[in-house]
């Protein structure tokens, strides 16, 4: 696929690599994308931005304002079906995973709901610097896609990693974001992220401590791939920050979820079980606030409705279901029997006892369970990665596996 038509927003920074923008440029014209350029005030230094504008055709920007017209960045951030910084110093990446804001291609990228690519260039010390390392791992906590450098000569005659990412190299992401965000098209899914609170009396509840930050992840992560998503959200304070094809369903309590999963699954052709739903609710909600008292409190708890084994029950051949597993021992076993019991089609397992894993942490330690042709289960271990690129792995699991149940049929 090419990006014919794509609107890109090329954000060029103060760094010996802006020489290569020119070249750049012409590489995404070639592909029949149409060009905005923006660049940082030190940027000038490096690269003219004359050449910039004739090459794309377009005025370069510069300045939010310039006495006689305002440079709205708002409107380019809206225009555009993604955003560039190429070369990314090491002083604007601080500004954009901090979110400063003192010049237009901080301004743009703030204001812009496109995917961001960020490809750095500078020097191999202070690209592998701990405060620079710091810094690309929060812009990709963030969503944005890292460009990453590479290998070679540097500007200071040194040998090293810091070179930003060859022209060529640049347009190929681009290329392959745009190809993969269609794979989904037109397929509908359905998410389960979040907890679930369970009312006790007006003021208490039984919960737990799942933020929803991976359900989420993988509702924007299939969206990205051109899903239309249905994102059943349980309390949380957290929102998908790309709410393109996701519509969100707001839920409190297990059988809200039940119901609103039961409702919707027949439409859809994936399910991604991602939330932490409570096993257990009160037998009774006391409609008072339960006064403390000299004895103990004691409760009667119910088994909750188990949605997971439910849709395994309603699944159809097209229907491609994935269960998560949050286990602390015996987790690969665990997971293993959960999905031949429910019907999923793909466990994902979370282990409480990786560092870094589980609820609350931007990160995550997952491994994927699946089903060969013989029914026997296969094991993939992932490294700890931030829970954006574990929701975009999930999903190429997901799109791998039905392909295969695609090519069996």
């Amino acid at each position: 696929m090419s990006i014919q038509g794509k609107k890109i927003i090329l954000a060029v920074t103060g760094s010996i690599a802006a020489y290569k923008t020119p070249q750049l440029v012409r590489q995404f014209l070639k592909c029949g994308a149409e060009i905005r350029v923006v660049i940082t005030p030190s940027a000038a230094d490096f690269v003219s931005p004359l050449s910039l504008s004739t090459v794309s055709k377009n005025p370069v920007l510069s300045e939010i304002s310039n006495n006689s017209a305002w440079n709205n960045h708002v409107e380019l951030g809206l225009w555009a079906d993604a955003m560039v910084v190429a070369p990314c110093s090491a002083n604007t990446l601080s500004k954009l995973a901090n979110g400063i804001c003192d010049n237009l291609v901080c301004a743009v990228y703030l204001s812009a709901r496109c995917p961001v690519f960020i490809a750095p260039a500078m020097d191999e010390d202070m690209y592998l610097h701990p405060s620079t390392q710091e810094n690309l791992k929060k812009v990709s906590i963030y969503g944005n896609k890292i460009i990453p450098a590479g290998h070679g000569e540097l500007a200071s005659g040194l040998t090293g990693t810091g070179r930003m990412a060859e022209p060529e190299q640049i347009i190929e992401h681009i290329v392959t974001y745009f190809s993969l965000s269609q794979q989904l098209s037109g397929i509908r899914a359905l998410v389960t992220a979040g907890p679930t609170y369970e009312k006790i009396d007006p003021v208490r509840f039984i919960g737990n401590f799942s933020s929803g930050k991976m359900g989420i992840a993988i509702a924007e992560a299939l969206a990205d791939r051109g899903a239309i998503v249905d994102l059943i959200l349980g309390p949380t304070r957290l929102f998908p920050e790309k709410a393109a094809n996701i519509h969100v369903t707001h839920v409190v309590s297990a059988q809200e979820m039940f119901d609103a999963c039961e409702r919707i699954f027949p439409f859809v052709e994936i399910a991604v079980m991602a939330a932490a739903v409570a096993d257990y609710t009160p037998a009774t909600v006391q409609p008072e606030k339960i006064k403390k008292s000299g004895g103990n409190l004691q409760l009667t708890l119910t088994k909750t409705k188990d949605i997971l084994a439910h849709l395994g029950t309603l699944k159809a051949q097209k229907q491609t279901l994935v269960g998560f597993a949050l286990e602390t021992n015996n987790e690969v076993e665990n997971a293993a029997t959960k999905l031949k019991n429910k019907n999923a089609d793909m466990i994902v397992l979370n282990s409480l006892r990786d560092n870094g894993a589980g609820f609350g942490h931007d990160t995550n330690k997952i491994s994927i369970i699946t089903l060969d042709g013989h029914e026997k289960t296969k094991t993939h271990s992932l490294p700890l990665m931030t829970k954006k690129d574990a929701a975009i792995e999930i999903i190429n699991y997901l799109i791998e596996l039905r392909h295969g149940k695609e090519h069996v049929d």
